[in-house]
């Protein structure tokens, strides 16, 4: 008895112990009858919703790695971090993820382990939503902190067992492109590469060779044959592309031509060298660091995409929607079931505001310069014609193609092709033709009128430390002598315009001249959207200085040829800036459209409507007064011209930008007026050189084709050489003088 009563005590004290070991046992009266009562100490199990809760966020984030760092250590040891991962990544590229939800619908916990249910919808960019799916999570108690059990079943049940998922894929067609009538720019046709071996020409049957790649390529002979002229070995010259129509037309005379190589292949095409390849763009093959990215849109990953232009822009219209159906497949590849399926959704096809005709006859216009040439209809914003040079064949970014051997040397050539000079490139400065935007400021300043004079000498000195020239000292011709405000323009002279932004600092209105510019367009985007574009540059008036080169299109001032043409339009439709857009209507196979152009008004110039109409008659001047700076370029026109010359000064050496801006005011039925912006680089005098090639668009325009030949061509678009061979690229060949600015004045320099 003795030894049962000592073993109830000792029980009864070890009961009493507290999980750090300290007793807080008391003795109670002995009571034999009843068992004693026993005390809990266990640590309290910690919620497991929390952690169920995490891990489903960062799937739903597809942060990928938190959900690893989530596993327990006996899951990261059977599934790699890097199989992990790809593992949800594949799930998210064959269901084509857009996002997901999920709902944690219950947990059990016990002492070890616990499991929460959960339900979690896919929502697909091809397939819709996929069923939810209902699913487990095991968790495992590793020191306080649940740890998830991993299993593919998680991300859905029916991959359990190493099953996975597969797409099989319906592609559609690539929608066209086509101008503004319907001609064709862009389709996936069936095409035929041209290119020449020198070396096996045989001499009797090369103006032959050349007239039919001429026919079929549409470049000049003497372009053609400029291209292999010193080239008479084995090797191959890339000459051009056509479609297989029109070669398989010509079969009979071209396969018994010596020295034409050719090779058939199914591509996009551009058609006639590629029509504005700068505002179309071009397609390649999906590159590899894209991959994922294009997969989860739903392409199946061999297709060519847009990588620039309308191209890029157009995408989701122009590649449609796949029609694909997903499947649950074993380790094997056997199809155990299909999940979902959609049904094709054929492409779009785009109708841009380009006029192809004109389109082609502007980078042929502009094709011995670097420079650019936009024409916009007048009172709408459409874009007729952007074209750039030195241009790019889109034709060549094909790999099947056998001219692509030679893309790297085009692009790399350090003429930077691909640059829209247009619209891109940071901007130039504009010289002369900012002039219109000086005279703006002038009269809405209330400083100057329009019946205001100035003797426009030989020189500017109103400027202390600093002696500024007029165009027409370093032309030795005789001073421009007493001029209003408006032949001022007409004559573009450069110490009225200095006079005018001197006058406008001083009477503390420096302000005015920058601003203006801004509302005029400058130092911002045009919103023009489907093509990339730069906003310029519009220096504030921070000293006299600044203003007095400012008020001729000079200090540091940078505009793009896009950015003039609006504002040439606005001051010729009555004083609105509409949006330029270069896509006229988006339209389903059927020609139902999706999209269709609407003019966009931006903005009004701050410039009232008699001031308005006293800078229209200045510019009319400038092509129409015998006086005028274009006069002699635009003699014989029937078509009323607005226009101003410039020859804008650069910190680069050898010649000053050419421009030359203008509007037109036929008002013909069915032929819109439009608006026209120049630029030739480092290619000497606004009305020399701009002035010519804006002519030739306009006549193309209103004529269907040029009317005379420029002053530096043998024939149209066959530039003069001092060698009786074209050189192998035909280019401009400047005078042997050094030319003369016509209107422009040297930078500012100290007496």
């Amino acid at each position: 008895m003795k030894i049962r009563n000592f073993a109830l005590i000792l029980v009864l004290m070890l009961t009493a112990c507290t999980s750090n070991g300290t007793s807080t046992a008391t003795l109670a009266p002995q009571d034999t009858s009843l068992p004693p009562t026993p005390v809990s100490h266990t640590t309290p199990v910690p919620d497991v919703r929390p952690t169920a809760d995490a891990f489903l966020q960062a799937w739903q984030a597809e942060d990928y790695e938190a959900m690893y760092a989530m596993l327990s250590p006996a899951s990261q040891d059977v599934n790699p971090q890097e199989e992990f991962i790809q593992r949800y990544k594949d799930v998210a590229i064959s269901t084509t993820l857009d996002s997901l939800d999920y709902e944690v619908l219950s947990v059990l916990t016990n002492v070890r382990s616990a499991q929460a249910a959960y339900r979690v919808t896919f929502h697909t960019l091809l397939l819709g939503d996929i069923k939810p799916r209902d699913m487990t999570m095991n968790f495992s108690l590793e020191g306080s902190e649940w740890r998830v059990l991993w299993e593919d079943g998680m991300i859905m049940p029916d991959l359990r067992g190493g099953n996975k998922l597969a797409l099989d894929f319906k592609i559609p067609a690539r929608g066209n492109i086509y101008d503004r009538d319907g001609y064709a720019i862009a389709n996936t046709t069936e095409v035929v590469s041209l290119g020449v071996i020198p070396g096996q020409i045989n001499p009797d049957q090369e103006d032959t060779l050349l007239s039919e790649l001429s026919r079929l390529t549409g470049k000049p002979s003497e372009w053609i044959y400029a291209s292999y002229a010193e080239a008479a070995g084995p090797w191959y010259v890339a000459v051009g592309e056509t479609t297989a129509d029109q070669f398989n037309a010509r079969y009979d005379t071209l396969s018994n031509l010596a020295g034409l190589q050719w090779k058939f292949y199914t591509s996009r095409y551009y058609f006639d060298n590629a029509i504005a390849p700068h505002v179309v763009g071009y397609t390649q093959f999906i590159s590899p660091e894209l991959l994922e990215e294009y997969k989860r849109k739903g392409y199946r990953g061999d297709e060519k995409v847009g990588m620039s232009g309308l191209e890029k822009w157009g995408e989701p219209y122009l590649a449609g929607t796949p029609g694909v159906s997903l499947y649950v497949t074993d380790p094997e590849g056997t199809i155990l079931t299909r999940l979902g399926q959609s049904e094709v959704v054929p492409a779009q096809s785009l109708y841009t505001t380009i006029d192809a005709n004109l389109q082609i006859e502007a980078q042929k216009a502009i094709n011995s310069f670097r420079g650019a040439i936009v024409v916009m209809e007048r009172d709408t914003g459409r874009v007729l014609a952007m074209a750039s040079s030195p241009g790019f064949d889109s034709n060549l970014f094909d790999s099947e193609n056998l001219n692509f051997q030679v893309l790297g040397d085009v692009l790399n050539d350090g003429s930077n092709r691909l640059l829209n000079r247009a619209a891109q490139g940071g901007g130039y400065p504009l010289g002369s033709v900012f002039k219109i935007v000086s005279m703006a400021a002038a009269l809405e300043s209330g400083v100057f009128t329009a019946d205001d004079t100035y003797d426009c000498t030989y020189t500017f000195t109103d400027l202390p430390g600093y002696t500024l020239y007029d165009w027409t000292w370093e032309k030795e011709l005789p001073e421009s002598g007493m001029l209003t405000l408006p032949e001022g323009l007409m004559r573009s002279c450069n110490p009225w315009f200095y006079h005018i932004g001197l006058e406008m600092y001083r009477a503390g209105q420096g302000d005015v001249l920058p601003e203006m510019a801004r509302a005029f367009g400058f130092g911002s985007v045009t919103g023009i959207d489907q093509v990339a574009e730069s906003g310029g540059n519009v220096p504030d008036a921070i000293s006299d200085e600044v203003t007095v080169q400012l008020s001729i299109g000079q200090s540091e001032l940078l505009v793009t040829p896009l950015q003039v043409a609006r504002m040439v339009a606005a001051i010729g439709n009555g004083g609105t800036l509409y949006r330029p857009q270069v896509v006229e209507q988006v339209a389903d196979p059927d020609g139902v459209p999706v999209y269709t152009f609407e003019a966009e008004a931006q903005g009004t110039l701050p410039v009232s409507e008699e001031n308005l109409a006293i800078i229209q008659d200045a510019m009319r001047s400038v092509v129409a007064n015998k006086r005028g700076t274009a006069v002699q370029v635009f003699g014989g026109m029937s078509v009323p011209i607005y226009g101003k010359t410039g020859t804008a000064q650069t910190d680069a050496p050898g010649y000053p930008h050419a421009w030359f801006a203008a509007y037109t005011d036929a008002g013909r039925e069915g032929r819109s007026d439009i608006a026209v912006a120049v630029i030739a680089e480092y290619s000497g005098e606004g009305s020399e050189i701009a002035a010519p090639i804006a002519r030739r668009v306009i006549e193309v325009w209103f004529n269907g084709q040029p009317q005379r030949l420029y002053p530096w061509e043998a024939r149209l678009n066959v530039t003069r050489t001092p060698v009786p061979t074209p050189s192998n690229t035909p280019e401009y060949v400047p005078p042997t003088e050094t030319p003369i600015p016509d209107e422009e004045p040297t930078p500012i320099s100290e007496e």
